[in-house]
């Protein structure tokens, strides 16, 4: 229970600034209808209680499974064996991954079957890409370079609609089910790995794999010679009384409980049949990682409706609101300080800062990659609202944006490159396609502008800035590192040469060195 109350705090403290902002804005420059305020207050209770649940069991479940299996086909030395588990586990995890499925569900023209089945073998195969790097070593800056060229060189052949989509599909994909196995697996597989190295190596699994979305999608959409995709936005009913938002959100949970329970069924049937083969866990650690996953099912449909059915229509409203004010100056500094403060309520964020603390010894806090985090996403979103006001090419943030970021990955730590990539993927998580992205939605709507091109991208962005700035903190650490070693010479230099001085002055003469006499012509010789 006390693991619960801590992980309570820790939700309060995430999600009460989001209220508070949307609180004070609905009684200034935003009015909210009733209804909606209504739907947005359960949703914060909602969050709270999902985001308590969902991260405490993934402490007990999901992460000390993804090791232990990382760890053990890792020490297996087979790598057909390490490639097989890692590529199905990658499609076993995100088929059925609750960020997907929203977004899939606000775009059409595509089947949703076909975009969710494409981008979970993205993820597989970019699964197996990434464990593969940690195994024989590979450099991640030079894998992520050379993907993403081919993503825009991809990108090319398609509309703008269209590669807004793709963008975001990598961002999405890595949300509250995915991060916490994947993670967990890398860090397992590099734990195995005898090197030096492997603390490093066990970061840029994430961002590895919010790539194989992106390339999936547009290798989909030139194969289907898609046009552009559309827009199918989410209509929540209105409410005037308290009882039908109680009744709203008893819908909501029977929806997606259904769906988490599907997307947390094949992980369980792999751990039972992974249980059986190895026998790697005891009876204690088996029914503590069964308490674990009720928490994790509980939590996620709890959080997931009060998302879905509190802040999807609290967001549009926003949206809508602060398009047209001031021309557009509102709604970009709103976007920013909810982006700083949003990103605080990420389920996979607080998965990343707890594995960052821990595989760097304390090292480098979750602090900082908090605040990294948050500087980041509040400077993306406030580039998507400038987009929506002028309808930029996202191609002429996207491009620059990278290549800054892989060419600032030559001069940080090698630790800073992995956990700056995943960073990116953890940021881009439920509120980003729940809250974010209908705020973005309803303000181009306002506008009059192209949803697909205008205020799809958003994600993109979100996923792309942490790694710009988590890297720019890494560059801090490095010369702060620097400064502290520099300091630390100097003063052993001078320790060591007053040292000698003194040892010489107490030596005795030599009885061959002759007593020297008057001390001025001395002073001046010397």
């Amino acid at each position: 229970m006390n693991l619960i109350k801590d992980k309570i705090m820790e939700s309060l403290r995430s999600v009460l600034p989001i209220a508070l902002i949307v609180l004070v804005l609905s009684l200034t420059v935003v009015p909210l209808a009733a209804g909606d305020m209504i739907l947005f207050l359960i949703g914060v209770i909602c969050l709270v209680i999902g985001m308590s649940l969902f991260t405490a069991g993934a402490e007990m479940s999901m992460q000390p499974l993804g090791t232990k299996i990382g760890s053990t086909i890792a020490s297996s030395r087979k790598t057909w064996l390490i490639a097989f588990v890692s590529f199905i586990i990658g499609i076993i995890v995100t088929i059925s991954e609750p960020d997907l499925q929203i977004l899939a569900e606000q775009v059409g023209g595509i089947e949703n079957i076909i975009l969710i089945l494409t981008v979970s073998v993205g993820v597989g195969v970019f699964l197996l890409i990434a464990v593969m790097r940690i195994v024989f070593g590979w450099s991640l800056r030079y894998i992520m370079i050379g993907f993403y060229a081919i993503a825009f060189v991809l990108s090319l052949f398609l509309p703008e609609g269209f590669k807004t989509l793709a963008f975001d599909s990598g961002g999405v994909t890595t949300g509250p089910m995915t991060v916490p196995f994947i993670m967990s697996i890398g860090a397992g597989v590099s734990a195995a790995k005898i090197s030096a190295d492997n603390r490093d190596d066990s970061f840029g699994i994430t961002g590895l794999c919010s790539i194989g979305p992106i390339i999936a999608v547009l290798v989909l959409g030139i194969a289907l010679g898609v046009e552009g995709g559309s827009y199918s936005p989410s209509v929540t009913p209105g409410i005037t009384e308290t009882r039908e938002g109680v009744v709203l959100y008893a819908k909501g949970f029977a929806t997606y409980a259904p769906e988490v329970a599907a997307a947390l069924l094949p992980i369980v049937v792999f751990a039972l049949v992974f249980q059986l083969v190895t026998k790697a866990f005891t009876k204690m650690q088996l029914i503590r990682m069964t308490v674990g996953i009720i928490y994790v099912f509980v939590g996620l449909a709890v959080f997931l409706t009060g998302a879905n059915v509190g802040f999807m229509p609290t967001g549009t409203a926003i949206g809508t609101s602060l398009a047209t004010s001031f021309f557009g100056i509102p709604l970009i500094l709103v976007s920013m300080l909810l982006g700083y403060f949003i990103v605080k309520a990420e389920p996979s964020v607080y998965v990343l800062n707890k594995l960052v603390e821990s595989m760097s010894a304390g090292a480098i806090s979750g602090k900082t990659t908090g605040l990294g985090l948050s500087i980041g996403v509040s400077t993306a979103l406030g580039l998507a609202a400038v987009r929506i006001i002028t309808g930029l090419d996202i191609m002429w943030i996207l491009i620059p944006g990278y290549v800054i970021a892989l060419t600032l990955s030559f001069f940080v730590p090698k630790i800073f490159v992995g956990i700056s990539f995943d960073s990116g993927g953890v940021a881009s998580g439920t509120m980003m396609s729940a809250f974010v992205l209908p705020l973005c939605t309803g303000a181009c709507n306002e506008l009059g502008g192209n949803v697909m091109t205008d205020a799809f991208g958003c994600v993109a962005l979100v996923a792309m800035a942490p790694i710009i700035s988590i890297q720019i903190c890494g560059l801090a650490y490095r010369l702060k590192s620097e400064h502290r070693v520099r300091r630390f010479v100097s003063a052993s230099e001078s320790f060591i040469d007053y040292g000698y001085e003194r040892d010489s002055a107490r030596a005795p003469r030599s009885s061959h060195e002759p007593e020297r006499k008057g001390g001025a012509a001395d002073e001046k010789n010397s």
